[in-house]
């Protein structure tokens, strides 16, 4: 049996998107995959409720029970103080080995949120890949100044159960300088890049509810389209015409404006807008509540000021998980695509 971990150097860079990627096309060679995610963070008592990572993962992945692994921890501070008081003494390594003993070719494990989480229990990135002898597919998010040395870093942690890199969320206009300098670096130090995935803004988007959420918003109106994915952030706060020009340029936006600037929450409804966030805890006139209405398109109201709530939600946008079905299929599509599969299955040795 052969085991791939797949994992990050930080929170949120794309791994289960590349699962997904990587499943489509393993499934398309004949490979039967597995999957199990050690560790989950979190307070649930049930690691596999509805909204779970491990759940939803299991269903876009269309797998049966006896496919999937189910995690060994749940990571929160209660965990963390028993195992540092001693009420916890379970050889996770052991445990780790018998629960990964699954049905197929190749069992994908989702590792942390980066290479340490899990290390209290012997679970951290580089402790699983060696317990089973695993190979590692890092997953990294592209900075232009931090990618490099967390790669690596990575390097040196991992030694040769490193396989190689997946460089994900490049902004178009560094596409081209990635190809050009950071993978042939890469190559050559011997971190062979099997794919480099560009910025995409449905799977960086949040919906409507999320941002409800976030903010603690009060729905003025349209509480049946919160389903709606915001993709973008504009703030309004300048002058009519400037900020009409400004909202022609955005797509699928979240508008933030003050609650006493109709001309701007007028301009915003008429352009890419999928929802108005009025700050102040100020009530919009009549005629811009009607004619949200008409345009289905949701009013929230938020007792912050704009600077708060925009850091909320930028905030928001870096915690993105794959829920809805539509970023779910993207994140096949555009993996599958950037993903070198042929190269990943030979030095696994399937």
């Amino acid at each position: 049996m052969k085991y791939l971990m797949v994992a990050s150097t930080e929170a949120c860079s794309g791994k289960s998107a590349t699962i997904l990627g990587l499943a489509d096309r393993l499934h398309e060679k004949g490979i039967e995959i597995a999957y199990a995610q050690p560790v989950v963070t979190g307070t649930a008592t049930n690691p596999l409720s509805t909204d779970n990572d491990v759940q939803l993962m299991a269903e876009a992945l269309s797998l049966p029970s006896e496919r999937l692994g189910l995690p060994l921890l749940v990571l929160d501070a209660a965990k963390s103080i028993d195992r540092l008081t001693g009420v916890d003494r379970q050889d996770y390594a052991k445990l780790l080995y018998e629960s990964v003993q699954l049905p197929g070719d190749l069992v994908i494990l989702e590792g942390g949120a980066n290479l340490h989480e899990g290390s209290l229990f012997n679970l951290a990135t580089a402790q699983v890949a060696m317990s089973l002898d695993a190979g590692v597919l890092l997953v990294n998010r592209y900075d232009p100044v931090s990618s490099i040395d967390l790669l690596l870093s990575a390097q040196q942690q991992l030694g040769n159960r490193l396989l190689g890199c997946i460089i994900n969320d490049i902004p178009r206009d560094r596409v081209e300088s990635v190809q050009t300098t950071l993978v042939p670096y890469l190559e050559q130090v011997g971190i062979p890049v099997f794919g480099i995935v560009h910025r995409n803004g449905l799977l960086r988007s949040v919906t409507v509810k999320q941002l409800v959420q976030q903010l603690d918003a009060e729905i003025l109106c349209r509480p049946d389209r919160l389903d709606l994915m915001v993709e973008s952030l504009s703030i309004g706060a300048m002058n009519v015409n400037s900020a009409l020009e400004y909202f022609r340029r955005g797509n699928n936006m979240a508008v933030v404006t003050g609650g006493d600037r109709a001309d701007i929450q007028l301009a915003a409804l008429e352009t890419s807008t999928q929802c108005l966030i009025l700050t102040g805890h100020l009530a919009p006139q009549t005629f811009i509540l009607s004619r949200a209405e008409d345009l289905e398109i949701p009013i929230l109201s938020v007792d912050l000021d704009t600077l708060t709530t925009v850091e909320i939600i930028d905030r928001a946008f870096g915690q993105v998980r794959l829920k809805e079905p539509i970023k779910i299929n993207c994140a096949r599509e555009l993996f599958g695509n950037h993903c070198d599969i042929n190269r990943l299955i030979s030095l696994l040795g399937i």
